[in-house]
Parts: C-alpha cells; structure tokens; sequence
C-alpha cells in the first residue's frame, strides 16, 4: 500500500474527514505531528504524496525573523523537494500557504481581514485542464476559517479557484502539487472547537453558535464535490488516475 505523509501543524486541525476520504481510496496515511515534538523527515523517500495541514500559525517570519513555528523551514524545504521530484502534494490552508512561501509566493495578514464559515469559491478557466479540478463544480462549496491570505502566487502557480474578496483560493504549482486556502478537511465538532473563544469571531462580531450552524448545514455540500476530489489526489499518488476521458465541454470565460 502506498503511503501518504502528513504534516499536522496544530492538534486542533487533524485530518479529520480528509483522512478518512483518502484511507478509502486506498492510501496509508503516516501522520507527523512536529508541533508534538516528532521529527520531520530529511526527504520523502518511500512516500507515495505529501500532505500539509493547516494550523493557528503564520507562514511568514516574524518581526524579528524568527519562522511562524521552528519546523516551518523543514516543511517548505519538503515542500520544495516533493514538487521538484513530481510527488503529490495537497496543502490546506496554512499548508497551502506554506507552499506559496516555499516557492517564493506572498503570505501577509489580509487586508480584506478575516474570513470565518461557510463561503463558496469560483473555478477558474484553467481549472478545466486540471487532473484534480476539472471535477469541481464551478462554485464548489468550501469552509472558512483564516486571517492570512496569499497575496502573490509563486511565479510559475497556476491559478485554479479565486473569491472577490480573496483572488487565490486554490493554485497547482508543477502538474502534482495543490494548494487550498479553504479547509475541506473539517467536521462540526472541529468547527465548534475553534469557534470556542474565538480572536476572529470576536475580531468579526459573530455569533459562534451561529457559524457552527452555519457549517454544519453545509458539511454534505462539501463532502459531496471534495471527497471525489479527495480520492482522485488518492488514485494520483497510486498511480491509477484515468485522466484520459472527455474533456467537459463548457464554454471557457472570454473565449
């Protein structure tokens, strides 16, 4: 069985529904949990995809310089490594903008400031030659939950998914490498825990009884365009992704 590693940057984001939407695809998932204290492989020899999660932290230095947590440079050094040698890659939220910054992208506080719950994203044009999102509806449903936004892709990103508010949701980086700015990781339970003195929803003025209503009424909107997407990330890093079917036949924007 080929095995995943991933990278759990905060006990309060885990894998959760992500990790169970792989393991059913047929990946063996090996958890590293650096924030715990585990070391981080020097390469990712005998890994079949990488995987990033996300986390309260920043991406970028501090004043001082100092990285967002003392492992952040190992995992872009990672990260760097897994699209030079064309191994899967999934980030998510801070994990995606751990992928911009490796790669010489842009992660600053947003100045849109934050944006908390259930929101939807739109496909961009490119997304339709995409292994993974071709799949994607074009206004897939995601959740929420950041301060920090990517303000310059890494030169040679491509652009997949982009909101008015926050244009880059999603990018592929080489042809194997994907970054998601929004979680499709979460279940309720890991919502109302964040949601639990919450600085943003505070900083928001939110009701945190309502957000947690609010995702949990569009948790199977999510599971249902991302678990798909989910397996096919799977069946890449197995070798066994058919992207040789049709091609979807809507029109591209400005064409």
């Amino acid at each position: 069985m080929a095995t995943a590693l991933v990278i759990e940057n905060d006990p309060t984001d885990d894998l959760r529904r992500l990790g169970e939407w792989l393991t059913e695809a047929g990946l063996d998932l090996s958890v590293t949990r650096p924030h715990a204290g585990d070391a981080l492989p020097a390469d990712l020899d005998g890994y079949a995809a990488l995987v990033v999660l996300g986390g309260d932290q920043q991406a970028y230095p501090y004043a001082d310089g100092a990285p967002g947590a003392s492992w952040f440079p190992a995992v872009e050094g990672l990260l760097r490594k897994a699209v030079r040698h064309r191994v899967p890659t999934l980030g998510v939220c801070l994990g995606a903008q751990l992928l911009a910054t490796a790669h010489a992208g842009t992660v600053e506080r947003s100045p849109s400031g934050p944006e908390v719950g259930p929101a939807v994203v739109g496909r961009r044009d490119a997304a339709e030659f995409d292994p993974l999102f071709r799949y994607v509806p074009l206004i897939p449903d995601v959740l929420q939950w950041h301060a920090d936004e990517i303000t310059e892709l890494p030169a040679s990103a491509t652009l997949l998914a982009a909101s008015t508010r926050y244009p880059h949701q999603a990018f592929r980086l080489g042809d194997r490498a994907w970054g998601l700015q929004f979680h499709i990781e979460c279940d309720t339970a890991m919502i109302a825990q964040w949601a639990t003195d919450s600085t943003l929803l505070a900083e928001l003025g939110y009701d945190p009884q309502l957000v947690i209503t609010a995702c949990n009424a569009v948790m199977a909107d999510v599971e249902e365009v991302w678990q798909p997407f989910a397996a096919r990330f799977a069946a890449l890093a197995l070798g066994e992704l058919d992207d040789s079917g049709p091609r979807p036949s809507l029109p591209l924007l400005g064409h």
